[in-house]
């Protein structure tokens, strides 16, 4: 039986890295991305597979109803939800536009994604959803000297983490399994087009990102961190949000008084 994985930026970094790879082992794809040329080139270097191109961008309502109907109609194997924007800089001086172009790119389009595929792979009985986060996803805690200010993007992150971890709990009960991977800072063109240069930080690869993912899946990790290697750590945060979590009352708090 075919595999068909739907890969959103898939015209490079880590989407290219996962297209490649699916393509790899076999999988037929859907690769979604704004441009053309650079999918075009995708298609035509990988072998032995299917490769449907998908111009969109998914930003706009367009393209993301134009993806949305792909992820419906087509008998999806896995959706990987990678597509992202930069747009680094402090909420007071992030335009408006680019806020709703981050809010959509990272919320709005992994959410109806998902939405839109999740039927057809509960009919058929498989499916798996991965979603691209980051580690910047769990950086709302520091402080002012630690990083640049980035608000926006990295609440988008954290928002992927828990929707993840909250649809793999509503999916337990079923054969779909759902990840979100957290990579740290990538030597991907992602950072160039927001006009930093990290080429003397050290970065992971994306093709390492796409082989802890993959891995991950076979090990059952809903949270996929490729560069922490003590998972202990990631083990602490979560039983700390359960605990503060279940640690509520219907009383006001005594400091509160």
């Amino acid at each position: 039986m075919s595999k068909l994985a739907l890969v959103t930026g898939a015209s490079s970094g880590i989407g290219l890295a996962y297209a490649e790879r699916l393509a790899a082992e076999g999988y037929d794809l859907v690769a979604v991305g704004r441009r053309r040329e650079r999918l075009e080139e995708l298609a035509a270097a990988v072998t032995g597979v299917e490769v449907q191109v998908l111009v969109a961008d998914l930003a706009t309502d367009e393209g993301l109803d134009a993806v949305a109907g792909a992820c419906a109609t087509r008998p999806l194997t896995m959706l990987v939800n990678n597509a992202g924007v930069s747009h680094y800089m402090p909420l007071a001086e992030l335009p408006a536009a680019e806020a709703r172009e981050l809010v959509a790119v990272k919320v709005l389009a992994p959410t109806l994604l998902t939405r839109a595929a999740l039927p057809g792979m509960l009919e058929r009985g498989e499916g798996t959803i991965v979603t691209v986060s980051g580690m910047l996803a769990f950086s709302g805690p520091a402080p002012y000297s630690v990083m640049p200010r980035r608000a926006v993007y990295a609440g988008s992150l954290a928002h992927a983490v828990t929707m993840s971890q909250a649809l793999h709990t509503e999916l337990e009960p079923t054969p779909i399994r759902v990840q979100v991977v957290c990579p740290g800072v990538v030597a991907t063109e992602f950072h160039s087009r927001q006009g930093l240069d990290l080429s003397a930080v050290p970065r992971m690869t994306a093709a390492d990102v796409v082989t802890a993912s993959l891995r991950g899946l076979e090990l059952g990790e809903v949270v996929c961190a490729p560069g922490v290697e003590d998972t202990g750590l990631l083990d602490a945060v979560f039983q700390a949000d359960l605990a503060a979590f279940a640690g509520q009352s219907p009383e006001l708090a005594t400091r509160y008084r």
